[in-house]
């Protein structure tokens, strides 16, 4: 079933994405080589706390921390370790925030010290499939106007997105309906009506769209070993369009 939020829902949920988007801003000054992504989830971990909030995600269907830290040719859900991450190494850092109540969820990626020319590119255009994505996600569109928007974008610059992962509904729990695919068709899937609050969070590959999953039963990674970025934003459908809960101001 697809929740429609209330106003003041949908206000508690803006609170903890501008708490979520400060995070990241924190997280910027912090990735760079020689820091652990133990040590980055311990950060992110701390920073809720001290701020009244708490990761969701921790305790979720048995996962054991406050973020997911997917390295290089990881697509998403990859554990923090004790690794230190190296120059030119990409991370995409995941976190879901519940303050009072109200959830967010945001993935960036971000670049380690220097990255090659390849990645730079994989990451510009990963991020602007989101705002790609972003601009359809209007009352009165379909879930697959937002899907077929990014899988054009990308595949237009030489890329592909990953299929086997997707956004969500979210609120007042961490995944619900309805699921909002990066690839597609148009106007296909379920209307969106004001109200509703999605995630849109391209994960885009370099190479091949397909996954394989790691032995731990969580983290996927790319079928070729190229890599991989994502980014995402936690949307609420409004008569004025899209409001962006999650924004880094």
């Amino acid at each position: 079933m697809i929740t429609i939020k209330t106003e003041r829902e949908i206000e508690l949920m803006h609170k903890a994405g501008a708490l979520l988007a400060t995070c990241h801003k924190e997280l910027a000054k912090l990735i760079k080589p020689g820091i652990t992504t133990q040590q980055i989830d311990e950060f992110v971990e701390d920073f809720l706390t001290k701020n009244g909030a708490t990761p969701e995600q921790k305790g979720f269907r048995g996962y054991e921390y406050a973020t997911c830290a997917s390295i290089n040719d990881e697509i998403c859900h990859g554990f923090p370790r004790k690794e230190s991450l190296k120059e030119g190494d990409l991370v995409t850092i995941d976190m879901v925030v519940n303050l009072n109540g109200g959830l967010a969820d945001s993935a960036w990626t971000y670049a380690v010290g220097e990255i090659p020319e390849a990645s730079t590119k994989l990451m510009e255009v990963t991020k602007k499939a989101l705002y790609v994505g972003i601009e359809k996600a209007v009352a009165g569109n379909r879930i697959g106007d937002i899907g077929h928007a990014i899988q054009t974008y990308v595949e237009a610059e030489g890329f592909s997105v990953v299929r086997d992962f997707i956004g969500h509904g979210i609120g007042p729990t961490l995944h619900e309906e309805p699921q909002v695919p990066h690839f597609g068709l148009p106007n296909r899937g379920p209307r969106l009506k004001e109200g509703m609050v999605i995630t849109i969070e391209p994960m885009v590959n370099i190479g091949t769209w397909h996954s394989q999953m790691d032995a731990n039963g969580w983290t996927a990674r790319t079928f070729d070993g190229s890599l991989s970025a994502q980014y995402e934003h936690t949307i609420a459908i409004t008569k004025n369009g899209p409001i962006i809960l999650t924004e880094q101001h």
